[in-house]
């Protein structure tokens, strides 16, 4: 049967998805009580934890926000944590639907690459360079795109995460750039975690399939490792309709087909990620390789033409040194070497209008190698002091990118190939000025060889307890992204243009936490930010393209999270956010930024080892770029998981938009359709099997 996904008004069905969002909300407020399971109040060194401790760190704690492991609620930020348990019942196949799922982020697929949208802020095609993505601590976007993936183009397998830490605000004073609105840190499992062998194969819609061979083991001298390699493909829509393409209601000289795409959304990957650790040292390695057929007839391209399609390729080995230098003194060191390439091919029709096609095909490639060191000193000092003080050098050992046609003989359009380095020292210092009562500054300087100049960026976090079981957290932070290879030498009108300075971001922020005795713990947040510099593609009056701070933006709104586990495994999860973003110049909203975000997750585990999980996800309706709005829409996911005890089998049976909303995405300047149709009702099947 062919799939023919097409973009039409929310489907009246999606009112009972908004009544059943109230009323399991309802159902949070009634549900009977259950205690918190309360942590040590505790801040310890990198250095006195093992890759295992790392790995299996209690629901309330966090490593990411300080690089230090401290309790969220003594953590400079807003924070939350997705564990490997919450990833299983939300039936989450990327890292992309796991933070889609978390309060305030929103993510969009234009069927290439995934977009996270972060406190009303995303910009199609914008590569995520504005939200640091890292490994186990290591860092992921690239040295051309700055490419933060959460999809299949650039990360573990979804099933290999233990944890995720999405760190909200400004940390470009630990991180450096990327670290712009927040920081998301996966961390992988342990070899204790999957402690043998575990097989996985999946199938669903689309002719989607999905193996996974990952094997861990400790031996009795120390040594832990885990290896684990993942193959998926899919062959996509057999058919997608753009009335922009149909050439009976359409006046685009590209338009064919009756506006539609057949068999071109196919998308393949494979990926093998291992790790060694013993004693104070640690080797991880990761190798991932995704290929993508492009439906959408992006940049201008031939549409309905199955030559479109791009590949990501990304690996790095990393290595990781812990000396503990006495009882409060910690040494970390870290050594890495990266890749990323990526290649895309574009066909475009060179014919006059009424003759005959003369297509030829451009391709476009990026070669990145970089490696770089980090160094690290933790001191818990006397009176609770806690301070880190460190630095980071990265070595851009290639900085490729070419152009051109497969005509023969080729014609090359770009051939740019360069080096560079970036030279980053920071320090942080936490400090308890009195016993419910504690201050956190850190400050951080850039040093960027390639032109985007010297940065200095601070953070500052008063945190106060009024009782044991609330927390005030007044927040101010800076932040910058530093312009990547790719803005400042893919166009050569640039080389004319004013010289590319980094954004810049300032943000405040309030944050108050309470744990009721019912069990039930609330996070309110508010917050307000500022930017500057923003990096935007224009044009020069004869039409030639570049890059130029053109932009800024405000921001204000408020984050509402409620969240109630039980020892039943019962667990309610609601979230609503309410963001408005704007041009610091017009005041108007910015494009792709819905105002309001609703979220509720619902876990119900029945007995005989079942668990059923439901997820409601609503989203206001958002400005395109051709000044119209994508209709908001309300999405519900429901996920079977059965583990049959004594067995090591694992079934989970997962249906993503259940009532087949019809919704979309606003589109990119790269994109004739002003929005982006997204999948309607899908399913997935996956068994597992633990030897």
């Amino acid at each position: 049967m062919k799939a023919i996904l097409s973009f039409t008004k929310s489907r009246p069905v999606g009112a009972r998805a908004r009544r059943a969002l109230l009323a399991l909300c309802a159902a949070l407020v009634v549900a009977s009580p259950a205690a918190f399971a309360q942590s040590d109040d505790h801040v310890r060194e990198l250095g006195t934890w093992s890759l295992s401790d790392l790995m299996n760190l209690e629901f309330d704690s966090v490593y990411g926000a300080s690089r230090y492991v401290q309790q969220s609620s003594r953590a400079p930020s807003s924070v939350t944590v997705v564990t490997a348990e919450d990833i299983a019942r939300s039936g989450a196949r990327t890292l992309g639907d796991v933070l889609n799922n978390v309060r305030g982020l929103f993510v969009a697929n234009d069927r290439n690459y995934l977009y996270v949208g972060v406190r009303g802020f995303q910009r199609p095609n914008d590569y995520n360079t504005r939200v640091l993505v890292l490994i186990d601590g290591h860092r992921m976007n690239d040295n051309i795109y700055d490419l933060g993936a959460v999809g299949r183009e650039g990360m573990v397998d979804v099933d290999l995460i233990e944890r995720v830490e999405i760190i909200r605000g400004p940390s470009s004073s630990l991180y450096g750039s990327s670290a712009f609105f927040g920081v998301i840190n996966v961390m992988t499992k342990s070899a204790a975690v999957v402690d043998g062998i575990e097989a996985a194969g999946a199938a669903g819609t689309f002719a989607s399939y999905k193996s996974r061979v990952t094997l861990g083991e400790t031996f009795d001298n120390g040594v832990e490792w885990v290896v684990s390699a993942t193959r998926e493909t899919s062959d996509g829509h057999a058919e997608l309709y753009y009335p922009e393409f149909d050439q009976r209601v359409s006046t685009d000289p590209r338009a064919r087909n009756d506006g539609i795409a057949v068999g071109i959304d196919g998308e393949e990957r494979s990926s093998i990620f291992g790790s060694v650790h013993y004693a104070d040292f640690a080797l991880s390695a990761f190798w991932g390789e995704r290929g993508k057929r492009v439906p959408t007839a992006s940049f201008g391209t031939v549409f309905n033409d199955e030559r479109e399609h791009t590949s990501d390729y990304r690996a790095y080995l990393d290595a990781k040194y812990n000396w503990q230098l006495g009882d409060r003194l910690s040494l970390q060191a870290r050594g890495f070497y990266d890749e990323y390439v990526y290649t895309g091919a574009y066909p475009y029709d060179f014919a006059e209008p009424g003759l005959e096609p003369d297509i030829d095909v451009y391709r476009d490639e990026s070669d990145g190698r970089w490696i770089g060191t980090e160094w690290q000193l933790t001191a818990r000092l006397p009176e609770r002091h806690t301070v880190v003080v460190g630095g980071e050098y990265r070595n851009n050992l290639r900085e490729r990118q070419g152009g051109f046609y497969e005509s023969d003989p080729s014609a090359y359009t770009l051939i740019d190939d360069r080096t560079s380095d970036v030279l980053g020292l920071f320090a942080q210092s936490e400090t308890q000025l009195r016993a419910n009562l504690s201050l956190t500054a850190g400050i951080r300087y850039d040093r960027y060889s390639s032109g985007a100049g010297d940065t200095v960026n601070p953070r500052v976090g008063l945190i106060y307890n009024p009782s044991a079981t609330g927390t005030v957290k007044a927040l101010y932070g800076e932040a910058f992204r530093a312009p990547n290879s790719y803005e400042l030498h893919y166009y050569s009108a640039q080389a004319n243009a004013a010289p590319l300075g980094p954004e810049e971001i300032r943000t405040y922020e309030v944050v108050y936490e309470k744990e009721l005795a019912t069990g039930l713990k609330l996070t309110v947040s508010g917050y307000e930010y500022h930017i500057d510099g923003l990096i935007s593609q224009t044009a020069t009056p004869t039409g030639g393209l570049y890059f130029a701070n053109l932009d800024g933006a405000t921001a204000r709104g408020i984050e509402l999270e409620a969240d109630r586990r039980f020892e039943s495994g019962l667990a309610l999860h609601a979230s609503y956010a309410r963001q408005a973003a704007e041009d610091a110049v017009s005041n108007a909203g910015l494009t792709s930024s819905p105002r309001n975000l609703a979220k509720l997750d619902l876990s119900l585990p029945s007995r005989r080892d079942t668990l059923f999980a439901v997820q409601l996800q609503h989203q206001s309706d958002a400005l395109t770029l051709g000044g119209s709005r994508t209709p908001d829409f309300t999405t519900m996911n429901f996920t079977l998981l059965k583990r049959i005890s004594g067995t090591g089998l694992e079934l989970t049976a997962t249906v993503h938009n259940v009532f087949d909303e019809r919704y979309a995405y606003p589109g990119a300047q790269d994109h004739l359709q002003d929005a982006i149709p997204q999948d309607g009702r899908t399913f997935l099947g996956k068994l597992t099997y633990k030897f």
